[in-house]
């Protein structure tokens, strides 16, 4: 290598494989970046890299729908909801007009979730939006496929209010399985016996196999926490499974059957907030589980709740809950 001072700084020549090679040539105002340059330009030639860091990058102008593609690629693919992920990705892209990620800003996604909000999407809905898109740019930068802050990272979701969890009481208990017995599926009955017992999703209930139906339990999995689970059932209802798995073919024990629960709910007196139908079955389970005096860490492990705060909102069912209010206003003994 050789650094010599020249009128205009210092120029440094060198060749980084022998007298065959490239000859480096460049001008620096200083002695010193002569030198970083040379080493750089070693440790470039050893890792066959082509950064530049000398130089400014220039902006990364991919839009939206081709970030989500790449999302995709090296993420979305593996996960188990990933189709519709990658759909609902495509149509927030779309309806955003497919800017730049790198451009994207916080004014003009909230802009469009007022937009959204005035068009009758529920808070839930737009908090989902944020959720999946904040998501995909967190993954991009953590995986170095770009190199900007995610421009969504400072925007909050929208408050959502409380949700009433209703839930079923034994006389409705009572009514529904009547008519789900009574209906024209073989399924329906047994299944919701067994989401009213185990605090199972339909889902789960639903797709059942012999071999998840061992020993007095229940188990479950591809579940929607990730986690599998066993619950514990009556040895009355493990037989009647066992039975009823005599009436199909193959492993499964059920056939779909969510439309004939509708149907079977609809001819009840039963009166349910919007949006719920056969998860009160799980609301249902839960609220007795805790009114009877259940544990809530252990309701928490039935459930598969993966933070204690969705099992938390039962609390206040059971028995003795803010039972000090009773004993220690300033009129309870009297005035």
């Amino acid at each position: 290598m050789v650094i010599k001072k020249i009128s205009s700084g210092y120029e440094v020549r060198f060749r980084v494989n022998g007298s065959g090679s490239r000859e480096h040539r460049k001008v620096f105002p200083t002695k010193a970046e002569c030198e970083r340059f040379q080493r750089y330009t070693i440790a470039q030639f050893e890792t066959q890299s082509d950064e530049k860091p000398w130089l400014e990058k220039t902006k990364d102008m991919r839009r939206l729908s081709e970030l989500v593609e790449l999302w995709d690629d090296t993420h979305g693919h593996f996960l188990r909801d990933g189709k519709r992920r990658k759909s609902k990705l495509l149509m927030i892209a779309n309806e955003l007009g497919d800017p730049a990620g790198s451009s994207l800003t916080r004014l003009e996604y909230t802009r469009w979730r007022t937009q959204r909000s005035k068009e009758g999407k529920s808070p839930k809905t737009l908090n989902n939006d944020l959720g999946y898109l904040s998501s995909m740019f967190n993954t991009l930068v953590k995986a170095e496929e770009i190199h900007y802050p995610n421009p969504l990272a400072d925007i909050d979701n929208v408050r959502v209010p409380e949700r009433e969890l209703s839930y079923l009481t034994n006389d409705q208990i009572t009514e529904l399985l009547d008519e789900a017995k009574r209906g024209d599926n073989k399924h329906v009955y047994l299944i919701t016996k067994i989401s009213l017992s185990t605090g199972a999703r339909w889902g789960e209930a639903e797709g059942l196999t012999t071999q998840r139906v061992r020993n007095n339990k229940v188990s479950f999995t591809d579940t929607k926490s990730g986690k599998n689970r066993s619950v514990p059932i009556t040895p009355e209802l493990y037989k009647e499974i066992h039975e009823h798995a005599k009436l199909t073919r193959g492993n499964k024990i059920f056939t779909p059957s969510i439309s004939s629960f509708r149907r079977a709910l609809k001819r009840t007196t039963i009166e349910l907030p919007k949006g719920q139908a056969a998860h009160v079955l799980r609301h249902t389970f839960a609220s007795h589980f805790i009114m009877n005096g259940g544990n809530i860490l252990t309701l928490q492990k039935v459930l598969g709740h993966s933070d204690i705060k969705m099992t938390m909102r039962y609390a206040h069912l059971a028995p003795d809950f803010l039972e000090e209010a009773t004993r220690l206003n300033p009129i309870s003994k009297g005035i």
